[in-house]
């Protein structure tokens, strides 16, 4: 098994370039939807929270790969893209202005103490699940730089992840080709597998086919990405739906347990060899606003844990990006494997703590919170 290579940082290239639908969260807060008469609006996307998130609090360079509809709408949320730090690469779309191409709308509220957060969405006509193999120019983003010599690409890392690749069959054609372009570029490949069977379920529907149906094709198609995979991220329930593995029953052993994460890598490696890291959160949910929160890396064989932390939750929506970026930044910055983890834990706890699916957090409260540090007040 090979360890983990990353590339060297070289004059103006990306540090991570992600890849996924850019979306607009809409949340009234702690009012239930049917009660609510004013939303805040966020922009946001799985893959490309771990962009804006790199580049607003740990000051790296990154880019998104995404599709844009030519609107108003489109505009408010380019603005935010280019607000958090990320370089664009967009294929444009025109919307005839009743019935799309859109940008998606996912409604997501925060819940309260005993009542859970509410998460549905509107992804109705999508731009992005338009995308597919021959959308970008994956040489000009992400191709080896300079003479060409692999090892030297022009992006250091690429990121995707589960929610896309549900899109449509296109967008998950779309990982692979990118995954393939990163490869031969000499990039680190990252995949956050986030199985959501709603989304699933859907495009299968359409599609003719049943729930069961469903899990075997996501399956499918997340397992053939994933023999492109360096680092993977996902948590059990991820590993053994989204991959169709064997594994523990999480609820018997306690979701806090590293034992029952770490059970599974055996498995997970068997079946796919190219990877090098597995990582995820470890959270213990008590209510809406009071987590239990960890974290844990399989690393080139080695196996860290962070510690455990109590959270007064504010919003939670975005703790698993926040994680997974801070995680990134340390391996992407020569930290320890051990330095990375905390970071990562740190980062995707700060984040609960704000509203909004990206980070408000500067780099000193993470680096604080990941080496122990506390709520007292900053003076």
């Amino acid at each position: 098994m090979a360890n983990l290579v990353i590339p060297q940082k070289q004059a103006g290239t990306h540090d991570l370039l992600a890849l996924g639908a850019l979306v607009t969260r809409l949340n009234p807060g702690v009012v239930p939807f049917a009660e609510a008469s004013a939303y805040s609006l966020v922009v946001s996307g799985g893959e490309f929270n771990v962009a804006a998130n790199l580049s607003n609090c740990f000051g790296m360079d990154t880019a998104v790969a995404s599709a844009m509809v030519n609107n108003p709408i489109g505009k408010r949320i380019d603005h935010s893209v280019r607000w958090m730090g990320v370089k664009p690469y967009y294929r444009h779309f025109e919307s005839d202005g009743v019935r799309g191409p859109n940008m998606a709308i996912v409604w997501s509220d925060e819940g309260h103490g005993a009542r859970a957060p509410v998460v549905f969405y509107n992804r109705s006509n999508e731009a992005a699940a338009r995308l597919g193999p021959g959308s970008f120019d994956w040489k000009t983003m992400i191709g080896a730089a300079g003479n060409g010599a692999a090892g030297s690409p022009r992006a250091r890392w690429f990121h995707s992840g589960g929610i896309f690749a549900s899109l449509s069959d296109s967008t998950a054609q779309l990982i692979i080709e990118g995954a393939k372009a990163a490869k031969e570029a000499g990039a680190v490949v990252s995949f956050d597998l986030n199985y959501r069977a709603k989304l699933w379920a859907v495009a299968a529907a359409e599609a003719g086919l049943s729930a069961a149906a469903a899990e075997e094709k996501a399956a499918k198609t997340l397992r053939e990405i994933t023999k492109y995979v360096d680092v993977l991220v996902g948590n059990e329930e991820d590993l053994q739906k989204g991959l169709g593995l064997p594994g523990p029953d999480v609820v018997s052993k306690g979701k806090l347990d590293p034992s029952t994460f770490f059970g599974m890598i055996d498995v997970v490696v068997k079946d796919f060899p190219n990877i090098k890291a597995v990582a995820t959160t470890l959270r213990e949910v008590h209510s809406t606003n009071r987590h239990s929160w960890g974290a844990v890396l399989w690393l080139d064989g080695k196996t860290y844990s962070s510690p455990v932390c109590e959270l007064d939750v504010y919003d939670r929506v975005g703790g698993g990006d926040g994680f997974a970026s801070g995680l990134f930044y340390g391996l992407l910055s020569g930290r320890s494997p051990e330095e990375s983890l905390r970071l990562g834990w740190a980062h995707g706890a700060l984040l609960t703590t704000t509203p909004g699916d990206t980070t408000m957090a500067g780099l000193d409260q993470v680096e604080a919170f990941a080496k122990g540090g506390s709520a007292r007040i900053q003076r």
